[in-house]
Protein backbone atom coordinates (compact mmCIF):
# COMPACT_ATOMS: atom_id res chain seq x y z
CA UNK A 1 0.00 0.00 0.00
CA UNK A 2 1.75 3.24 -0.84
CA UNK A 3 1.89 6.21 1.42
CA UNK A 4 -0.92 8.31 -0.59
CA UNK A 5 -2.91 5.42 -0.23
CA UNK A 6 -3.03 4.82 3.63
CA UNK A 7 -3.18 8.90 4.30
CA UNK A 8 -6.10 8.82 2.59
CA UNK A 9 -7.44 6.27 4.12
CA UNK A 10 -6.71 7.18 7.72
CA UNK A 11 -8.57 10.35 6.80
CA UNK A 12 -11.40 9.09 5.88
CA UNK A 13 -11.95 6.74 8.65
CA UNK A 14 -11.16 9.95 10.89
CA UNK A 15 -13.74 11.70 8.84
CA UNK A 16 -16.17 9.00 9.47
CA UNK A 17 -15.91 8.83 13.12
CA UNK A 18 -15.98 12.41 13.78
CA UNK A 19 -19.10 12.52 11.65
CA UNK A 20 -20.43 9.69 14.20
CA UNK A 21 -19.40 11.39 17.21
CA UNK A 22 -21.49 14.32 16.01
CA UNK A 23 -24.89 11.71 15.24
CA UNK A 24 -24.07 10.51 18.43
CA UNK A 25 -24.34 13.78 20.81
CA UNK A 26 -27.05 15.55 18.56
CA UNK A 27 -29.44 12.10 19.35
CA UNK A 28 -28.99 12.56 23.11
CA UNK A 29 -32.28 13.20 24.87
CA UNK A 30 -34.57 12.06 22.05
CA UNK A 31 -37.49 10.17 22.24
CA UNK A 32 -38.76 7.50 19.84
CA UNK A 33 -39.91 10.23 17.54
CA UNK A 34 -37.12 12.20 17.15
CA UNK A 35 -38.19 15.17 19.79
CA UNK A 36 -35.76 16.26 22.59
CA UNK A 37 -37.30 15.39 25.89
CA UNK A 38 -36.59 17.62 28.98
CA UNK A 39 -37.24 17.80 32.43
CA UNK A 40 -38.98 20.62 33.41
CA UNK A 41 -42.69 20.85 33.58
CA UNK A 42 -43.28 22.91 31.00
CA UNK A 43 -40.13 21.89 28.75
CA UNK A 44 -41.64 19.19 27.27
CA UNK A 45 -41.12 18.88 23.52
CA UNK A 46 -43.49 17.96 20.74
CA UNK A 47 -43.52 14.07 19.65
CA UNK A 48 -46.62 12.84 17.53
CA UNK A 49 -47.83 9.28 18.79
CA UNK A 50 -49.72 6.33 17.43
CA UNK A 51 -53.02 7.25 18.86
CA UNK A 52 -53.43 4.03 20.59
CA UNK A 53 -55.66 4.13 23.63
CA UNK A 54 -55.58 1.22 26.79
CA UNK A 55 -58.26 -1.34 25.61
CA UNK A 56 -60.17 -0.39 28.68
CA UNK A 57 -59.84 3.23 28.56
CA UNK A 58 -63.92 4.41 28.42
CA UNK A 59 -65.48 6.84 26.20
CA UNK A 60 -66.46 10.01 27.24
CA UNK A 61 -70.04 9.95 26.32
CA UNK A 62 -71.27 13.34 26.39
CA UNK A 63 -67.89 15.23 26.32
CA UNK A 64 -67.57 18.99 26.39
CA UNK A 65 -65.44 19.10 22.85
CA UNK A 66 -66.69 16.82 20.33
CA UNK A 67 -64.35 14.24 17.92
CA UNK A 68 -63.66 16.38 15.10
CA UNK A 69 -64.17 19.58 16.49
CA UNK A 70 -61.36 22.44 17.11
CA UNK A 71 -60.47 24.23 20.69
CA UNK A 72 -57.66 26.41 21.81
CA UNK A 73 -55.03 24.93 23.82
CA UNK A 74 -54.78 26.28 27.37
CA UNK A 75 -51.92 24.63 28.75
CA UNK A 76 -48.47 24.80 28.29
CA UNK A 77 -46.70 21.20 28.70
CA UNK A 78 -44.91 22.27 26.24
CA UNK A 79 -42.95 25.26 24.64
CA UNK A 80 -45.60 26.04 21.66
CA UNK A 81 -48.52 24.52 22.67
CA UNK A 82 -50.84 27.29 24.78
CA UNK A 83 -52.59 29.60 21.95
CA UNK A 84 -52.40 26.70 19.57
CA UNK A 85 -55.80 25.54 17.99
CA UNK A 86 -56.19 21.46 18.64
CA UNK A 87 -58.66 19.24 16.74
CA UNK A 88 -60.27 16.46 18.98
CA UNK A 89 -59.17 13.23 18.10
CA UNK A 90 -60.56 11.25 21.53
CA UNK A 91 -62.60 12.63 24.79
CA UNK A 92 -62.48 9.97 27.10
CA UNK A 93 -63.66 9.66 31.19
CA UNK A 94 -60.65 8.50 33.09
CA UNK A 95 -58.61 9.86 36.57
CA UNK A 96 -55.57 11.91 34.93
CA UNK A 97 -52.55 12.06 37.20
CA UNK A 98 -49.36 14.37 37.43
CA UNK A 99 -46.23 12.57 38.09
CA UNK A 100 -42.81 12.45 38.81
CA UNK A 101 -40.36 9.68 37.28
CA UNK A 102 -37.05 9.06 36.35
CA UNK A 103 -37.14 7.91 32.77
CA UNK A 104 -35.91 3.99 32.43
CA UNK A 105 -33.42 5.74 29.82
CA UNK A 106 -30.92 7.29 32.75
CA UNK A 107 -32.20 10.93 31.96
CA UNK A 108 -32.84 13.26 34.90
CA UNK A 109 -35.82 13.19 36.85
CA UNK A 110 -38.95 14.29 34.85
CA UNK A 111 -41.24 16.33 37.58
CA UNK A 112 -44.76 16.80 37.58
CA UNK A 113 -45.29 15.46 34.16
CA UNK A 114 -48.94 15.70 32.76
CA UNK A 115 -50.91 13.44 32.34
CA UNK A 116 -50.45 9.38 32.59
CA UNK A 117 -53.85 8.69 33.21
CA UNK A 118 -55.53 5.41 35.26
CA UNK A 119 -55.00 3.37 32.43
CA UNK A 120 -51.49 3.45 32.04
CA UNK A 121 -50.38 3.23 35.08
CA UNK A 122 -49.77 -0.75 36.19
CA UNK A 123 -52.22 -2.65 38.30
CA UNK A 124 -53.61 0.75 39.28
CA UNK A 125 -57.51 -0.71 39.28
CA UNK A 126 -60.24 1.51 40.09
CA UNK A 127 -59.32 3.33 42.70
CA UNK A 128 -57.88 6.83 42.65
CA UNK A 129 -54.16 6.65 43.93
CA UNK A 130 -53.15 9.25 46.50
CA UNK A 131 -50.71 11.63 46.17
CA UNK A 132 -47.47 10.12 47.19
CA UNK A 133 -47.92 6.57 46.11
CA UNK A 134 -45.22 4.67 44.30
CA UNK A 135 -46.43 3.12 40.90
CA UNK A 136 -45.12 1.95 37.34
CA UNK A 137 -45.92 3.73 34.24
CA UNK A 138 -47.29 1.37 31.48
CA UNK A 139 -47.69 4.69 28.51
CA UNK A 140 -45.04 5.14 26.12
CA UNK A 141 -45.50 8.78 25.63
CA UNK A 142 -41.74 9.74 26.06
CA UNK A 143 -38.44 8.05 25.80
CA UNK A 144 -38.01 5.96 28.61
CA UNK A 145 -41.42 6.29 30.10
CA UNK A 146 -42.87 3.19 29.92
CA UNK A 147 -41.80 1.04 33.11
CA UNK A 148 -40.37 3.94 35.13
CA UNK A 149 -40.87 4.20 38.52
CA UNK A 150 -43.23 7.35 39.85
CA UNK A 151 -44.60 8.86 42.17
CA UNK A 152 -48.03 10.35 42.07
CA UNK A 153 -47.82 14.16 42.47
CA UNK A 154 -51.89 14.79 42.11
CA UNK A 155 -54.56 13.56 40.39
CA UNK A 156 -58.36 14.70 38.97
CA UNK A 157 -61.44 12.95 37.65
CA UNK A 158 -62.20 14.08 34.38
CA UNK A 159 -62.55 13.92 30.75
CA UNK A 160 -59.09 13.61 28.96
CA UNK A 161 -58.63 14.71 25.00
CA UNK A 162 -56.11 13.13 22.64
CA UNK A 163 -55.49 16.15 20.51
CA UNK A 164 -53.96 17.17 17.12
CA UNK A 165 -52.02 20.42 16.84
CA UNK A 166 -49.17 22.84 14.85
CA UNK A 167 -47.25 24.57 17.48
CA UNK A 168 -47.24 27.76 17.65
CA UNK A 169 -43.65 28.22 17.61
CA UNK A 170 -44.00 26.42 13.80
CA UNK A 171 -42.77 22.87 12.50
CA UNK A 172 -45.04 19.87 11.86
CA UNK A 173 -48.31 18.52 13.51
CA UNK A 174 -48.32 17.12 16.73
CA UNK A 175 -50.52 14.29 16.18
CA UNK A 176 -52.56 12.02 18.68
CA UNK A 177 -50.68 14.26 21.29
CA UNK A 178 -51.94 12.66 25.09
CA UNK A 179 -53.18 14.26 26.80
CA UNK A 180 -55.08 17.58 27.71
CA UNK A 181 -57.36 17.99 30.92
CA UNK A 182 -61.07 19.14 30.03
CA UNK A 183 -59.95 22.86 31.84
CA UNK A 184 -57.14 23.39 29.77
CA UNK A 185 -58.82 23.69 26.49
CA UNK A 186 -61.43 26.57 25.46
CA UNK A 187 -63.93 27.25 22.68
CA UNK A 188 -62.39 28.06 19.70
Amino acid sequence: MTKKKLVTGMMIFLLLMFMLAISACSNNNHDQNGSNHQTSENSHSHSSSSGVVPKNLKLAKNPKYKVGSQAIIQADHMKGMKGATATIVGAYNTTAYAVSYTPTTSGERVTNHKWVIQEEIKNAGNKTLAPGTKVTIEADHMKGMKGAKATIDFSKKTTVYMVDYTPTTGGEVVRNHKWLDESEISPR
